[in-house]
């Protein structure tokens, strides 16, 4: 097992990456990208300036060459700040099917920055768990609003095919499911770090908070019942760190182990992250229930995270299976 803990060029990457997001991204923005979505993403566009959209792109096909833990870095930092960037949709899932597809004919392009990709299934579908359509409309896409390269699978006469938009066609058959799969463990075990994130910056938030919160005289802090929610807060988001960096650690290693981790990892962490969102907003009390305050945008990125890529349940049905235990 390699060290899991964070090496300085990792550290130096998300103080890059924070510096940007802190920048462009705005709360009252987004609150306001529910009422009216738009294709304007200011983090994209510098996440792509910084190099970031071809992390896990060879440097022969112009990207950085670099492995799933400084992703992991990113999609902290995006879980941070809840930003409106399709990376994970992009530059990881789309990005892993065309790599394990072995077609490398667009990765110059999605490295730039200059297009992006979307897999084309529900948001729900995890490895293993998806069906290539025959016809009719997919929903929900996340990332396709935007997007400049839809990845397909579709079934012809039997057979999975992957294409492109344009209807060229990237695999075939086990090799088309092979890269789909891939692309869908990829972000499922990337997804993790983004909830970690989420859930790191609630516990802070919240804290800093209780130490400023005056109410019968002293912080809020100081009770005993908040101080007892918060020490609870601060191990499960110790634990899904532990989980989230062990997923993307052996994706990056392709580890034996990789698809334990990832199945840990989106067990535990997406109810971490709801639950960091749920005491965020419980805790900061009437300000914490206002459309003002930004913790709102926390509990709906966390339960659309939930639901992304495989429910907590399903993967936890997928843990029971790989690693032998009996299910009744």
């Amino acid at each position: 097992m390699s060290d899991l803990l964070y090496t300085d060029v990792e550290e130096s990457l998300r103080s890059s990456v924070r510096g940007a997001l802190q920048r462009v991204v705005e709360p009252g923005e987004v609150a306001d990208l529910y009422d009216s979505p738009k294709d304007e993403a200011p983090a994209w566009s510098v996440l792509a300036d910084l190099g970031l959209a071809g992390l896990l792109i060879p440097e022969e096909h112009d990207g950085a060459g670099a492995s799933a833990r400084e992703v992991a870095i990113v999609l902290e930092e995006l879980g941070r700040t809840v930003a409106p960037a399709p990376f994970l949709e992009s530059a990881v899932i789309a990005t892993s099917v065309l790599l394990e597809a072995g077609d490398t004919d667009l990765l110059s392009a999605l490295a730039a920055g200059e297009r992006r990709a979307v897999l084309v299934l529900p948001w729900s579908a995890r490895a293993g768990a998806w069906t290539a359509a025959e016809s009719g409309s997919i929903a929900p896409v996340a990332g396709a609003i935007g997007a400049d390269v839809f990845l397909v699978p579709t079934t012809v006469d039997g057979t999975v095919r992957l294409v492109a938009h344009d209807s060229a066609e990237v695999a075939e058959g086990d090799a088309a499911a092979a890269a789909v799969d891939a692309g869908l463990r990829a972000g499922a075990a990337l997804l993790a770090s983004e909830q970690l994130g989420l859930a790191q910056w609630c516990l802070t938030t919240t804290v800093e908070y209780a130490k400023t919160r005056v109410q019968f005289a002293r912080p809020i802090g100081s009770f005993q019942a908040i101080k007892h929610r918060l020490a609870d807060l601060y191990l499960e988001v110790a634990q899904a760190q532990a989980a989230a960096r062990y997923a993307a650690d052996t994706l990056a290693r392709d580890d034996a182990d990789a698809p334990v981790a990832q199945a840990v990892a989106q067990a535990y962490c997406s109810e971490v992250a709801v639950h960091a969102a749920e005491e965020a907003l419980q805790l900061h009390g009437g300000i914490g229930m206002t459309w003002e305050h930004p913790v709102h945008l926390y509990l709906k990125r966390a339960k659309s995270d939930q639901l992304a890529l495989g429910t907590p349940a399903a993967h936890r049905s997928d843990l029971a299976h790989l690693v032998d235990l009996p299910q009744h």
